[in-house]
């Protein structure tokens, strides 16, 4: 019996302190994000190489580096950006199928080709976005980014073909709406979105 408890209190040992190891790691990461994305974008792989049943760290990794590539002039550079947000994609949606957190971050890679060169990326990925965010809404309609994001990417589309964005600032309040009641399952899971959402609906209001 004592051997067996012995055991067991190692066991419970070695996971609090791998949880903790875990935590750490994000939070340092979370931090570096704020004045070192690409350190972060370091720190969260790496994480992820460590964590292979968490789709968590991969996620993060592909988001910092798809926020670095929207405005990017250099073709090379956001080709290697995206590039990797992609592999880090398709790592996550390997741990976590189907989940509307995903493929929301799949739509903006797409997006963010199309945002650096529409003549060349618009027409064949602009289909995929618009599948994409449908299939997003039909698994989590209250998903405060999906909501969002479907609604940004809408109202580019409205405003590329000259037609009224109104309808879609309505879809943004319900996100600003989803995001006052949204709970993250943990500290770590995606919980971004509602100053963007003020933003836009901002905008929608001049």
């Amino acid at each position: 019996m004592q051997k067996i408890a012995i055991i067991l209190a190692m066991i419970i040992t070695s996971l609090v302190s791998g949880q903790s190891q875990y935590e750490k790691g994000m939070q340092k990461a979370f931090e570096l994000w704020k004045t070192n994305p690409t350190e972060a974008s370091n720190l969260f792989e790496r994480i992820a190489k460590a964590e292979t049943d968490n789709w968590l760290p991969a996620y993060y990794a592909a988001y910092v580096n798809i926020l670095k590539s929207f405005g990017e002039k250099d073709k090379d550079v956001l080709t290697a950006q995206l590039n990797k947000a992609q592999d880090l994609i398709n790592d996550a949606k390997a741990i976590s199928k189907d989940n509307p957190e995903i493929i929301v971050m799949q739509a903006l890679v797409h997006t963010a080709w199309v945002a650096y060169d529409g003549a060349t990326y618009g027409m064949s990925l602009s289909p995929k976005v618009v599948m994409l965010y449908q299939k997003a809404f039909e698994i989590a309609p209250n998903n405060p980014r999906v909501v969002l994001n479907k609604a940004e990417w809408d109202m580019g589309g409205a405003r590329f073909f000259g037609q009224d964005t109104a309808p879609f600032c309505k879809d943004v309040e319900k996100a600003l709406e989803l995001f006052a009641n949204f709970k993250p399952e943990s500290p770590f899971h995606p919980n971004w979105g509602k100053e963007r959402a003020e933003q836009v609906l901002a905008s929608c209001k001049k």
